[in-house]
């Protein structure tokens, strides 16, 4: 059976007794799949059931292709796969328009403020990892692929549980845009007065948020395990045999590499030692570009 709660616990401790995170100034997270909702599984299932309620049939692994996107953005991307298109010329007639984005973006609305929370467990080590880098100075930012209607459950139900960022901004709130633009990590930069891009940690289990963070001109950390590349639920974690995660974590560290993340980690609660090491760097004069 895997169990991540103690060696989190323990890196974090192990960490927190010796790091230096100067020149840090913040660190900005994503939420679905790095703070909150192991498996990022709260948008992947509803986008399924979405779609089926327009009487279109999509799998998970099809659902989770687009992930980090603001919604709006992922159901016209999932709209341009070759099989959904064709089940909706189908189905419909046509080809899909943006007005069929928003009326399916409206029938998947509700049903997210619904469900969302229901995943609201912070991850494992994240409400620690908060609190840790508080005490070392540092800033806590956040963003969402999810709009405001969504966060608006969403953070209540964090912040009871013990995360509460020093600033969160949603997908649909910047004319600017989303991901992968830079434009939610920038609005983390202003809103939290830093001075330094070069400062920053952006921390995401998303290619769209990885490349956030780089357009930002940020330090980007992927996560594997945690996220919507492996997607294992707890419960699913817990039963899959060591070799089969190592497998599906290989995929995943390998795609966010690509993408371009500085360094991918399991989790948020591996993220320690990691920071630590781009301080380090950071003092010997190198920098995230």
């Amino acid at each position: 059976m895997n169990s991540i709660a103690q060696t989190e616990s323990q890196a974090l401790s192990a960490a927190a007794q010796s790091a230096d995170l100067s020149p840090l100034q913040a660190v900005i997270f994503d939420w679905a799949g790095t703070l909150v909702d192991f498996g990022s599984l709260a948008p992947t299932q509803i986008f399924v059931e979405a779609f089926a309620s327009f009487g279109i049939t999509i799998t998970l692994t099809q659902a989770r292709g687009p992930m980090g996107l603001s919604k709006w953005d992922h159901i016209y991307q999932l709209l341009q796969d070759q099989s959904i298109a064709a089940q909706w010329q189908t189905v419909f007639g046509c080809v899909p328009t943006k007005e069929d984005v928003d009326a399916i973006y409206a029938r998947f609305m509700p049903m997210q403020i619904a469900k969302v929370g229901e995943f609201s467990a912070p991850i494992a080590g994240a409400v620690e990892l908060l609190q840790w880098l508080r005490a070392k100075g540092l800033k806590v930012g956040s963003c969402s692929g999810y709009p405001r209607e969504v966060l608006n459950q969403l953070l209540p139900q964090a912040e009871a549980a013990g995360l509460k960022p020093d600033y969160v901004v949603a997908g649909d709130e910047l004319e600017a845009g989303g991901r992968p633009g830079p434009f939610m990590a920038l609005a983390n930069v202003l809103a939290l007065g830093i001075g330094d891009v070069r400062a920053c940690v952006k921390v995401d289990d998303t290619v769209p948020g990885i490349e956030e963070g780089l357009r930002a001109g940020m330090w980007t950390v992927g996560l594997s395990l945690s996220g919507n590349e492996v997607g294992y639920s707890v419960e699913e974690f817990a039963k899959a045999t060591a070799d089969e995660v190592d497998a599906r974590v290989a995929v995943a560290e390998a795609k966010l590499k690509k993408a371009g993340a500085h360094f991918v980690v399991r989790s948020v609660a591996d993220l320690p030692v990691v920071l630590a090491q781009i301080a380090v760097e950071m003092r010997t004069g190198r920098m995230p570009g």
